[in-house]
């Protein structure tokens, strides 16, 4: 025996003891030699299971959609935020998150069987291209787009592509009755989440955003900019329906409010690994007086903003108790296009406070407590808002706030004062407001030279909604719904969204949220207190 193999025989024979001891352990009257070598026979049970499905039922099955169904039933058991993202919806939520989309930049409808323009979006190629409102795609390439019923998503799959590659567009234009060709590049399409920017006051500037995507914090800082050049030395940030997205947008947006070493959150993971996140020195924003906008569909991350300003003492929270998500996800590829966005962590506001509500009775009443707050009277009360003295915090200047669901605004502004307003919010907006647009586009394409030379300002100046228009809405709306609706009690409500989706339609977004806001109860709130 040569001394390399007396000294490594010793080795070898401790790896066999150890293999030994290891298949001993394996070995038990239920041991195959498929598991004998598996860390984790649940998981094998599930992987034999779909296989064995696969390939011995008696019938052909979707295995596919059994695992997407699995998969499911899993994020289920853990969370209401952990979800299950298929491959095909997949790219769409990228996109939205991205902040913008390749395409030809329209917003369209199928009127008549026939793709229709309904207005042209900013930043997009079909406004260079000369693309407008009303006109007519006959043609997409050798794709005829008229006389089919065609479903959005075929359509889409025609206009988008990729990045400046070229699409041949046959147009009608009603209003001058002519058919042509444009040969038109795609383009990124911006999609906005910041979707309205206007002065409320000569130096009280209004900023809606309507998600936090990899573009907004660039959109932000642009529309502050703007405002800040046209006087506003003071801001009122709408973070109302917004359902949140990334977290680092959202510190940026903060930072912009917050002292230099201000703690704007933290988070905490299952090892109780805590991470937290402060203001840097580059706000722009910081003397300002700033009044945030929050409701009960105001989640994630507008609630760390939100929550982040009233525990640094900052600004006036301004509306009713919002969301209540105070969990973390992280997108993770399942390898085939599909992705599952699993919570990883808790977030915290500067106090500490989570404000995470329970979600022990399920998704179903998670999602729906809206329901039970309206019926409880939180909505119109914040007497009714129930909270625990054991999740009391206190800021740094002796304000008490609370966690356990929700951030609790600073003042408090009831859904509204009348039934009519209540029930309308609560489940007629669709039935009643839904067909808005459609009608609006009609009379609109009607007579589009009307207001060729009419800016928003005159628009929203001198442009009233008649009663006999309201006549024809209603007139239209039943039509539509194939019985006879009674609304005259919303007249108010439904005149200024038609208003509103005139104004869309010829101006844009921004304009629509202008007119929205007039008679607004948080925005009238917000003018009141700023004047004192």
């Amino acid at each position: 025996m040569n001394k390399t193999t007396q000294y490594l025989l010793p080795v070898i024979i401790a790896a066999a003891v150890a293999i030994g001891v290891f298949i001993g352990g394996k070995l038990n009257f239920s041991a195959t030699p498929e598991t004998l070598f598996s860390s984790n026979t649940s998981k094998d049970k599930l992987n034999r299971l779909i296989d064995y499905i696969d390939y011995e039922y008696v019938d052909d099955v979707d295995v596919d959609s059994i695992v997407d169904v699995t998969v499911n039933n899993i994020l289920e058991n853990l969370d209401p935020h952990s979800v299950y993202i298929p491959s095909e919806e997949e790219k769409r939520v990228a996109e939205n998150m991205q902040g913008d989309f390749v395409g030809v930049g329209i917003r369209f409808d199928m009127v008549n069987d026939t793709l229709t323009v309904i207005r042209t979006l900013e930043g997009g190629p079909s406004i260079a291209a000369g693309i407008k409102a009303g006109d007519r795609i006959l043609m997409a390439d050798t794709d005829t787009l008229y006389g089919k019923h065609l479903r959005n998503t075929q359509i889409i799959s025609k206009l988008k592509g990729n990045q400046n590659t070229s699409v041949h567009l046959k147009i009608y234009r009603k209003q001058t009755d002519e058919i042509f060709t444009i040969n038109l590049k795609r383009a990124k399409v911006p999609i906005k989440s910041v979707v309205a920017a206007y002065m409320l006051t000569d130096d009280l500037g209004y900023i809606k955003i309507n998600r936090f995507a990899e573009t907004t914090y660039d959109e932000f800082h642009e529309a502050l900019q703007e405002l800040q050049q046209k006087g506003a030395k003071n801001l009122t940030l709408d973070l109302r329906n917004n359902p949140g997205g990334i977290l680092d947008v959202t510190r940026s947006i903060a930072d912009e409010f917050l002292e230099d070493g201000k703690l704007i959150l933290f988070t905490k993971n299952k090892k109780g690994e805590v991470e937290k996140y402060y203001a840097s020195e580059k706000g722009n924003f910081e003397s300002g007086e700033i009044y945030v906008l929050i409701n009960e569909k105001s989640a994630s991350a507008s609630e760390i903003i939100a929550g982040a300003l009233q525990d640094n003492d900052k600004g006036v929270i301004v509306g009713r108790r919002s969301f209540g998500k105070g969990l973390v996800q992280r997108p993770m590829p399942l390898g085939d296009g599909s992705v599952v966005r699993l919570t990883i962590s808790r977030y915290y506001t500067p106090t500490g406070r989570s404000i995470q509500r329970s979600y022990k009775n399920g998704n179903k009443d998670y999602f729906d407590e809206y329901y039970e707050r309206f019926n409880s009277g939180e909505l119109r009360s914040i007497d009714s808002i129930k909270v625990a003295d054991s999740l009391k915090f206190v800021t740094p200047k002796g304000k008490i706030v609370y966690g356990g669901g929700g951030i609790i605004p600073d003042v408090f502004v009831p859904l509204s004062k009348t039934p009519e307003e209540i029930s309308l919010e609560k489940g007629l907006r669709t039935k009643i407001v839904g067909y808005i647009d459609d009608f609006v586009f009609q009379k609109l394409d009607k007579d589009r030279k009307t207001y060729k030379n009419m800016s928003q300002e005159e628009f929203m100046e001198n442009f009233e909604i008649s009663d006999e228009l309201l006549r024809e809405y209603i007139d239209f709306l039943s039509e539509m719904r194939g019985q006879r609706m009674y609304i005259e009690k919303y007249e108010e409500q439904i005149k200024r969204h038609i208003k509103a989706i005139y104004i869309e339609q010829l101006y844009g977004v921004n304009g629509y949220q202008q007119q929205l806001n007039i008679g607004d109860e948080m925005i009238k709130k917000v003018l009141e207190l700023h004047e004192k």
